[in-house]
């Protein structure tokens, strides 16, 4: 698999290089120089399959012959080893609930599969991840690589813009996972990540790599829970599918685009932000204007210049695909919560993300279309914010009380460079 720098063209690595970079030169990112597609039948042959099969095919296709297809098989197993149901909420809409791993959020997925691959390729090498987190990343990256030999962690957060209950999933560990709370939001977070990775003597001195969403194997992965998402909806639903997503840094969305891309029958998509909108502003207007930050209920898709967007827009050129197919809105705090109170009264228990999603999805479903959004994290996650709009008390899932009572672990720095840079270098082997 070959992948190009989408800032440098020249720049041009292999899928095991690219997951142990991260980011290319000039803070690049790397996209696929092949575009696989299948053709209906291979489709219709690759839903009729379950799951981790499914995936391995999927992602192989894009691997090529870097890493053997038992091998992939093998590291996809171990990754994917919990379940994405479909789950009904009305007669044409259902949601996607990718929160059944263990931090309970979709970015289990790409953390896990990441791990895998980063432990396949690397061998004896020692890799520092370094990462930025508005919430799921974090608890997801943590658990893939705690414990992992040869790997050290460090998460970068913003102080305070988290939910209590997501800090304490990652902050807790130990042992290899240094958590780190920034004076400052994600994207001044996203900023120190980008310096560490320009700052070439640091780079090499740690092995320096990246495990969010501009990370190549995390995105590839994303990709296959769309698959298991129409796998398991019935044909006339398959044939009119509109799929909303919660976005904030992008990295769904564009999964989801690559998942259409290979021949995934989804009519369209919408991209669903809150108060942080800059792209449904970019999308209606044409202009690219990132405002401050603002802190919202959603507060995992609080990000006002998302990373993955070059990446959305380089495969609508390279589809010849027109960004005026792409749905999109942003949705208030307010709004936020009275879709969750309306989708409590169809019986379903969601969370502020999703809540965003599925009304940007009621609004714009067309009669004859099938929506589908996506749940992206457990409402126990936000405990706390769902408890207090819909007043009902929500039961700690496992993975949440086993850590809820412990000690955080987290160093608090300001918004400094060359403060996280001594601390990176100061890190224990």
């Amino acid at each position: 698999m070959k992948l190009y720098n989408l800032k440098d063209h020249n720049e041009q690595v292999s899928f095991a290089q690219a997951i142990k970079q991260g980011l290319g030169s000039q803070q690049g990112l790397f996209f696929p120089q092949d575009l696989p597609e299948f053709d209906r039948n291979d489709i219709d042959a690759l839903l009729s399959l379950d799951f981790v099969t499914r995936s391995s095919r999927i992602l192989s296709a894009y691997i090529g012959d870097e890493i053997a297809p038992e091998t992939v098989f093998e590291r996809v197993k171990a990754a994917f080893a919990f379940l994405a149901p479909v789950a009904p909420v009305a007669e044409d809409i259902a949601t996607l609930e990718l929160f059944h791993g263990p931090t309970l959020a979709f970015k289990d997925f790409g953390g896990r599969f990441m791990a895998q691959m980063l432990t396949e390729v690397s061998g004896d090498e020692k890799i520092t991840i370094l990462t930025a987190t508005s919430g799921d990343t974090g608890a997801a990256v943590a658990h893939a690589f705690y414990g992992l030999e040869n790997v050290r962690v460090v998460i970068l957060y913003p102080r305070g813009k988290i939910s209590p209950l997501q800090e304490k999933l990652f902050c807790t560990l130990g042992g290899n996972i240094h958590t780190v709370a920034i004076d400052g939001d994600f994207d001044a977070c996203q900023a120190l990540v980008k310096k560490a990775f320009d700052d070439e003597a640091l780079k090499k001195a740690i092995g320096l790599n990246s495990a969010n969403s501009i990370n190549i194997s995390r995105l590839l992965a994303q990709i296959c829970y769309y698959f298991e998402a129409v796998a398991q909806l019935p044909q006339a639903a398959r044939n009119q599918l509109v799929v909303s997503v919660p976005s904030g840094n992008f990295g769904d969305l564009t999964a989801g685009l690559l998942a259409k891309s290979l021949g995934l029958p989804i009519k369209r998509f919408i991209a669903a932000t809150n108060a942080n909108d800059t792209v449904p502003r970019f999308l209606s207007s044409g202009n690219w204007e990132p405002n401050k930050t603002v802190a919202t209920l959603s507060n995992a898709m609080d990000v006002s210049q998302p990373n993955n967007w070059p990446r959305v827009e380089e495969l609508f050129r390279r589809k010849n695909w027109q960004l005026n197919m792409l749905g999109f809105g942003a949705v208030s705090d307010e709004t936020t919560k009275a879709a969750m109170h309306e989708l409590d009264a169809l019986g379903y228990i969601s969370e502020p993300h999703a809540a965003i999603a599925y009304r940007l999805l009621r609004d714009q479903l067309q009669p004859g279309e099938f929506g589908l959004f996506l749940g992206t994290a457990h409402p126990a996650k936000f405990k706390e914010s769902v408890e207090a709009i819909l007043g009902k008390e929500l039961e700690l899932p496992e993975a949440l009380a086993e850590r809820a009572g412990l000690d955080l672990l987290s160093h608090n720095f300001p918004d400094d460079f060359a403060k996280l840079r001594e601390f990176l270098l100061s890190l224990p082997d």
